[in-house]
């Protein structure tokens, strides 16, 4: 039987602490005098007075918090959030309507980047850093936040911590949980100062430094500019960006190891040597063709390369150049980026390099099986031995993703977009990236989609942020069956 008044509870406090990051919005509101001022307040006085209902409603229940309760917490709360996330722009000048108010909201705390405003700079100031809050939010995940600190309200949040942990594994920095989610945000929330520090040093205001580290840090690529990080012409901008994106697609766990002198824990991961080694060979050699067909200098076309492909991989979304202006067939070389994904344990979306390198490592492997069936031939990631039980959820995971994309991508062209535009708009929704290909190139933006399709790409989002799996689950008759 599934405990809903536990989960009410944990709801409730998700709320109340979901009401109070809406502050620092309305205090820039109140600083720039931008009209949104009342907008934020009232939208975090809303969240905070439901939050604390059902809160203190359900106070005293048992907080036995098991698997199941666990994944649809996660769930829910992403849907509670996207919906008390949206008041501030309801109750903003933006005049958005329902589905643009889901739609930026949703994009926001996927990370995913895709906007529908069509005038970024003119919007109200208090608006756009509540935008970028939304993807620090949803960055590394509110509920490691809040497994952290629900131990002082008498919540376990262990669970809380499986289901949204992202990939296919979840390393701990320390036995108990609540040590490893405060680690995991000493680690976040310091990197988000240092690249604010950084970004200010090179040239931006406080205010759009403050905005681009949270959503850099997030892998987000929501921006204050219309023009994205192309905006800011200053190579120290730039390359702050890259390092900045680099790092936050990387397991936070190995970048807490590297912090911490263990080195030797960081190289013996698989996946950051991968991960790094594809960096580094796409950078170079996509530059050439960069160089050729851009006509632009040699540092500014391998900045630009470089830029464009740490930002699609890590599924920041961030834009320096036009990459579908050079060639066809390096627009088909960037879009494939979108299913890329960075690492496990990351704030990146996409399928993550982990599950890329154990499906090729394991089909390599198939053939040595077949030249020699008799043989015991496992599959070892960082010098251990994956499961079967892995294998086979990886397996289904790459299925799975593929089923959705091509599915969704007939969907969107069904509702009389071309197929570029369709694929670009669905690629970019379940990677959680942001620009794409066709109409929704980086460029562009999504406020052309009619209503039906913004809910639709906002719903694929979702699933992507949280890996598929954690929504699914809940339409399947197992999880809803008494134990």
């Amino acid at each position: 039987m599934i405990h809903f008044k536990a989960i009410g509870k944990v709801m409730g406090a998700l709320l109340m602490l979901f009401a109070l990051m809406m502050l620092p919005g309305a205090g820039f509101a109140y600083y720039f005098d931008t009209g949104d001022f009342d907008a934020l307040l009232q939208s975090s006085l809303i969240t905070f007075s439901f939050g604390s209902i059902m809160f203190f409603s359900f106070s005293r229940q048992d907080q036995n918090i098991r698997k199941r309760e666990g994944y649809l917490i996660v769930s829910v709360s992403w849907l509670l959030m996207s919906i008390f996330g949206m008041i501030p722009y309801l109750l903003s000048d933006l005049s958005f309507g329902i589905s643009d108010a889901i739609f930026e909201t949703i994009s926001g705390l996927t990370t995913t980047g895709a906007t529908i405003i069509n005038d970024i700079e003119a919007a109200p100031k208090g608006i756009l850093f509540w935008r970028s809050m939304t993807q620090w939010i949803g960055g590394l995940g509110i509920i490691v936040l809040t497994v952290a600190i629900f131990p002082l309200l008498g919540i376990g949040g262990i669970e809380l911590f499986v289901a949204e942990s992202p990939g296919p594994t979840s390393d701990k920095l320390h036995p108990r949980i609540q040590e490893t989610a405060k680690r995991l945000w000493y680690v976040y929330m310091g990197l988000t100062i240092l690249a604010g520090v950084l970004y200010y040093i090179g040239g931006m205001t406080f205010y759009d430094a403050v905005n681009h580290a949270l959503t850099t840090l997030a892998t987000g690529g929501f921006s204050t500019k219309n023009a994205s990080l192309a905006h800011f012409t200053s190579p120290f901008i730039h390359y702050t960006a890259i390092i900045f994106m680099i790092l936050a697609g990387t397991n936070f766990t190995v970048i807490y190891f590297g912090l911490t002198g263990k080195f030797a824990k960081v190289w013996k991961s698989d996946e950051f040597r991968t991960y790094i080694s594809v960096l580094l060979i796409l950078a170079l050699g996509l530059s050439a063709p960069v160089i050729y067909y851009s006509g632009q200098g040699v540092e500014k076309a391998f900045r630009d390369t470089l830029f464009q492909v740490v930002s699609l991989v890590t599924t920041t979304g961030y834009v320096t150049a036009d990459y579908t202006s050079y060639h066809s067939g390096l627009t088909m070389v960037f879009f494939m980026l979108l299913f890329f994904g960075a690492s496990a344990g990351s704030t990146s979306g996409g399928i993550k390099f982990i599950r890329h390198l154990a499906f090729f490592k394991n089909s390599w492997l198939e053939f040595k099986r077949i030249v020699h069936p008799r043989a015991v031939v496992p599959l070892k990631i960082n010098g251990d031995r994956v499961t079967g039980k892995i294998i086979t959820h990886i397996m289904n995971f790459l299925l799975i993703y593929l089923m959705i994309f091509t599915i969704s991508s007939i969907i969107v062209s069904l509702m009389g977009y071309d197929l570029l535009t369709s694929f670009g708009a669905v690629a970019t929704s379940l990677g959680n990236v942001g620009p794409a290909i066709g109409r929704v190139g980086p460029m562009d933006n999504f406020a052309f989609f009619d209503p039906f399709t913004k809910i639709f790409l906002s719903f694929i989002m979702l699933l992507g942020r949280l890996e598929l799996f954690t929504i699914l689950v809940l339409f399947t008759p197992y999880f809803w069956r008494a134990n």
